[in-house]
């Protein structure tokens, strides 16, 4: 590829990403991971 579609290719992908992300902040699933995570790390250690 040239030079001019590597960086539409990568600025592309950039701008992907960066909209699936915010949509996972918007939807909130950063805290049902957390809330996943805290639930197996205290059944790991028992008292969960």
């Amino acid at each position: 590829m040239n030079n001019s579609a590597e960086r539409l290719v990568r600025y592309g992908l950039l701008a992907a990403a960066v909209l699936l992300a915010a949509a996972g902040l918007a939807r909130r699933e950063h805290v049902e991971v957390m809330e996943k995570a805290v639930t197996i790390c205290l059944e790991c250690i028992g008292i969960g």
